[in-house]
């Protein structure tokens, strides 16, 4: 039977803002949770003072912290990463996030299974160290280096990383893969946003995400709705990457009618 998801927002729906300003529009909204991010340029969260004072907010709103979005490339460990890892995880703490989105390499060259267990490995004890999960997140499209939910869960299996690592569903990057399998008990996370352009899936970027509507190609509306009745109850975060969302006058109305929509649709 389906419920209302707990709606959220990630940064990514206003790189524009601040990250006070973005706490603003998701208390405004009653967002449930927030993913801060890394790459949304002056406006990343990169410095510690910023991190507490963005945790502290958030608690005042009643909103959970999920993630500082991401870790890249997670699955291609080095000093270099481990190093980026403790960062991100300072960070993270200091913001009362309850983890980091961790995300595979995306240009074209494959990452051995191997590597991907070696990496979740190392990764686990970085987030232990912190008291943080990780959300893996594979990317739907053809160039990225870990593609399937299904390859992601055996390799953390094969480590024994159950509890430390569960999955980021992403209808975007769910249908850019071609999957069809759903693992709504192994799923920490769902990102939804829409595609409305006549191109196809294979050839999606980040920048043809939208916000979800009627005209909606992605199926979020049925992704949603089978995870739903699976038994997920976790967040459902707004992930739009399009520059139409960015430069819309009324972004907070806009979210909210996606929000409704969605809803209604789910009804």
């Amino acid at each position: 039977m389906s419920t209302k998801p707990l709606f959220g927002l990630n940064h990514m729906v206003c790189p524009s803002y601040t990250v006070s300003e973005f706490l603003d529009l998701a208390g405004n909204l009653k967002a449930n949770t927030v993913e801060f991010r890394n790459d949304v340029g002056d406006n990343s969260l990169t410095d510690m003072a910023t991190a507490k004072q963005a945790g502290e907010k958030a608690q005042q709103l009643g909103i959970r912290v999920l993630s500082i979005n991401a870790l890249y490339p997670f699955n291609v460990w080095n000093d270099e990463r481990e190093h980026q890892a403790r960062e991100l995880a300072a960070l993270a703490q200091a913001a009362k996030a309850e983890g980091l989105v961790c995300c595979p390499l995306n240009d074209g060259t494959p990452v051995p299974f191997e590597d991907l267990k070696y990496a979740l490995s190392e990764l686990a004890k970085v987030l232990a160290d912190y008291d943080l999960h990780g959300f893996i997140e594979p990317l739907g499209f053809p160039i990225s280096s870990l593609r399937s939910k299904r390859v992601a869960l055996e390799a953390i299996d094969a480590v024994g990383e159950t509890a430390r690592f569960s999955l980021v569903h992403d209808t975007f990057h769910h249908k850019g893969a071609g999957e069809e399998e759903f693992f709504p008990e192994r799923t920490g996370l769902v990102h939804i946003s829409g595609l409305e352009d006549d191109i196809r899936f294979e050839d999606m970027l980040d920048g043809d995400r939208v916000l979800v509507g009627q005209k909606d190609r992605l199926s979020n509306v049925e992704q949603l709705r089978f995870l739903l009745n699976a038994g997920f109850t976790g967040p459902v975060s707004f992930e739009p990457f399009s520059e139409k969302v960015w430069n819309l006058s009324n972004i907070e109305d806009a979210v909210r009618d996606s929000i409704q929509y969605v809803n209604n649709e789910l009804a």
